[in-house]
């Protein structure tokens, strides 16, 4: 893992540990959101929540104006809320992601038709592995576009890249989004 990889870690760990989202960034978020979908995003830790208000910043840093992004901004992490993770258990996922990527993506797995809450030693990599199709859900059912729903649904997903132009517009706000979360 790179020097930048792990101070951006470092920096998420440090947010999470007391960072609360403000009154004006909860403002903010409300003019962007529906009724339904501040219930939602009220269904978040708040540490989560000013997460999410920093990615939406960062993307209104940019001028950017897709409606469908910016609530996906907001709402991409909603699915940990299903099921929240504790703090030792976001580190235990952080370090088995440095040390063997590949192991923390595996344990994250569940049988097909599996769904019982996540339990045992596993259960903070299946929270990390499904968070993203929960949030896609409850961002359904809270009654989000398709754009936005495909874009929390993907959100950490890899999109091989060769030219950013060649791809459909989908592809380029996720990885908008991405390139979001990864610096907030």
């Amino acid at each position: 893992m790179s020097t930048d990889r792990i101070l951006y870690r470092t920096r998420q760990f440090w947010h999470a540990l007391g960072s609360a989202p403000s009154p004006d960034g909860i403002a903010l978020a409300c003019t962007l959101l529906t009724p339904p979908n501040q219930l939602v995003f009220n269904r978040m830790l708040r540490s989560e929540q000013a997460h999410s208000l920093r990615v939406l910043h960062a993307l209104l840093d940019q001028r950017e104006e897709n409606k469908d992004l910016l609530i996906a901004a907001l709402l991409h992490d909603v699915g940990k809320s299903r099921f929240p993770l504790h703090l030792w258990e976001r580190v235990v996922i952080v370090l088995a992601k440095m040390i063997c990527p590949g192991c923390a993506k595996r344990w994250g797995e569940r049988a097909t038709g599996d769904e019982r809450a996540p339990r045992g030693w596993r259960r903070a990599f299946i929270i990390t592995e499904e968070h993203p199709a929960w949030g896609a859900e409850m961002a359904a059912e809270s009654g989000c576009s398709q754009l936005t729903i495909n874009l929390i649904r993907r959100h950490q997903d890899m999109i091989p890249v060769s030219k950013v132009e060649d791809l459909f517009i989908e592809d380029r706000l996720l990885l908008k989004l991405q390139a979001a979360d990864d610096e907030s």
